[in-house]
């Protein structure tokens, strides 16, 4: 790992990560659709995709404001809080840079969960049981403030167990992985190689976690209500799908595909913008 880069510098981390979400956003969003309603209800692709259909393409990109702000957000501030937060830990702190480095990436993690809000109305826009309650982004966020700040951030437990583990995980093996890639010679060869690094290290970790995901989604569907333990809710799942492993990963495959790509985008557009820059 090379040595970290003055907080000041770190401005164009913040404007490249959130370049790059915008990208990824605008080209998966349908896919992620199709992972939402799976994920929600336990449908196959097949089933999934057809319920689409009949909501009608006038529905496709329908709630992707919030994803639009929260990832564009989220990532501006995974990249450039974890350049910054290392800096300064690196300039303060005598442990081990592997270490150092790590607790940058949670606290990084664990500060997007600030934008939980986003997330949660994301998913009750992407949840056709919800359609007939409000109808854009705006009246979503209207009909929680009923219920209290607490309610914006439902399901916030299962989103701080991912966001910490996993950006320790992507920015700690993404240096590796490209170095056992072919040796890039070329702007295209960079490209490609950075690709695919994001695109392997997001299908990992989007398999990995994806069981704390379905808990995360099932928890955001509900307005109102007991808030039920991360605990309850997965055994609640987990009795509701047989008891099967495999259940809990149902669109896992899906997810692993378009996580290929979402990654694959983020980290080559990521890289690309910073060369610029």
């Amino acid at each position: 790992m090379g040595a970290a880069e003055p907080a000041g510098s770190s401005g164009k981390h913040y404007l490249c990560g959130l370049c790059a979400a915008f990208t990824n956003i605008v080209v998966t969003f349908p896919i992620q659709k199709v992972l939402f309603r799976q994920q929600l209800y336990g449908l196959r692709t097949g089933d999934a995709v057809r319920q689409l259909r009949r909501d009608g393409l006038r529905t496709l990109y329908r709630g992707i404001l919030p994803p639009l702000m929260q990832k564009t957000t989220t990532l501006a501030l995974m990249f450039g809080l974890y350049e910054d937060f290392s800096a300064l830990l690196l300039s303060h702190a005598r442990a081990p840079e592997l270490l150092t480095r790590s607790a940058a990436a949670v606290l990084a993690g664990t500060t997007e969960a600030v934008l939980t809000p986003f997330e949660r109305v994301q998913t009750l826009l992407q949840d056709y049981k919800h359609h007939n309650k409000f109808t854009n982004t705006y009246q979503a966020f209207k009909v929680l403030k009923a219920y209290g700040v607490r309610e914006y951030y439902r399901g916030l437990v299962p989103i701080l167990l991912r966001n910490g583990p996993s950006n320790v995980l992507f920015f700690g093996l993404r240096g590796p992985i490209k170095q056992c890639l072919p040796e890039a010679t070329s702007h295209s060869s960079h490209l490609v190689n950075d690709f695919i690094c994001g695109g392997l290290l997001g299908a990992m970790l989007g398999f990995l976690f994806f069981p704390v995901n379905v808990v995360k989604t099932r928890m955001q569907a509900q307005i109102g209500g007991e808030f039920q333990s991360f605990s309850k809710v997965l055994v609640k799942i987990w009795l509701e799908r047989d008891r099967k492993l495999i259940h809990l990963f149902r669109g896992a495959h899906l997810n692993y595909h378009r996580s290929v790509l979402s990654w694959g985008i983020i980290n080559a557009t990521y890289e690309f913008l910073l060369k610029l820059l």
